[in-house]
């Protein structure tokens, strides 16, 4: 495609410059008029088809391009993730390892990852504007993409297709790490949650409530999958899908009334009294 326009520019922009050069106004023309031409069908003709041609071969072009994306097969070295978009979060499943995260997706660098798009409830859109185009995930559909980083760091991202009230807040980040550092960090995701004495108190009220009904923990009752995998909640950045930090005082505010972190959010207030509360922060921090 990028060949084809070349040409063309460089056909028109060429007789635009030799037009210029050829017929500018020299000063023995004693202001005479050159010929007029007025109209010509075979000409008209000419400008008419050519471009439709040209269009008609890029559409080609662009479909047999698209078609080859859309049919892709992963090649056998690749990580298979699978991608479910939630009111307003990202859960992430990779079937190999069995690790199960949210709102931050780990991959490797030099190696491709293949995601399998599904929605649990509307329609969402997975973009990372630097790794690759938007594609939508849709209730009861299966979409396909994949991305390739090739330098470390973090690629920030966002659903891209209106799906209610906190859609703005519906962060995702992707964390491209060298293969070693990847291998660690899906090595320390499969570790079973750290049962601190210390915090006791503060895990028997985390069961004792709802919270046990949406949210999953390693080790403990709670088995929900409504909510994020808390298992190593420490381990992520950011809480509530990007709306806030993920640090002690944003716990504490986020559990205490997470609609006026994140209005409209699904996530309930458990009216925990402040001591309650307290010790409900003070377990989560602990799993790292």
């Amino acid at each position: 495609m990028l060949g084809i326009c070349a040409a063309i520019f460089v056909l028109v922009g060429g007789i635009l410059v030799i037009s210029i050069v050829r017929f500018r106004e020299r000063p023995d023309d004693d202001g005479v008029e050159p010929p007029q031409v007025y109209g010509s069908n075979p000409i008209e003709l000419a400008w008419t088809v050519i471009p439709l041609l040209i269009v008609f071969v890029l559409f080609l072009v662009t479909t047999r391009t698209l078609i080859a994306i859309e049919n892709a097969t992963p090649p056998g070295d690749a990580l298979e993730v699978r991608v479910i978009g939630h009111q307003w979060w990202w859960e992430f499943r990779y079937p190999a390892s069995g690790v199960v995260t949210a709102n931050e997706l780990h991959v490797p660098v030099g190696r491709a990852t293949f995601l399998t798009l599904e929605s649990a409830d509307v329609v969402h859109s997975f973009w990372i504007p630097q790794l690759n185009g938007k594609t939508d995930v849709i209730p009861n559909r299966v979409n396909r993409m994949w991305i390739e980083p090739r330098e470390a760091g973090l690629y920030s991202g966002q659903c891209a297709e209106y799906c209610g009230t906190q859609h703005a807040r519906m962060l995702l980040r992707v964390i491209a790490d060298p293969p070693a550092e990847f291998d660690a960090w899906t090595k320390a995701q499969l570790a079973a949650a750290v049962s601190e004495a210390s915090v006791q108190a503060g895990r028997d009220v985390f069961q004792s409530t709802a919270c046990i009904n949406c949210h999953r923990i390693d080790g403990t009752v709670a088995d929900g999958v409504f909510g994020p995998d808390l298992t190593h909640l420490m381990s992520r950045d950011t809480i509530a899908a990007g709306a806030a930090p993920n640090n002690a005082k944003a716990l504490h505010d986020w559990i205490d009334n997470p609609d006026a972190v994140k209005p409209g959010a699904l996530m309930p207030a458990m009216q925990l009294g402040p001591t309650e509360l307290d010790q409900v922060v003070a377990y989560l921090t602990t799993l790292k």
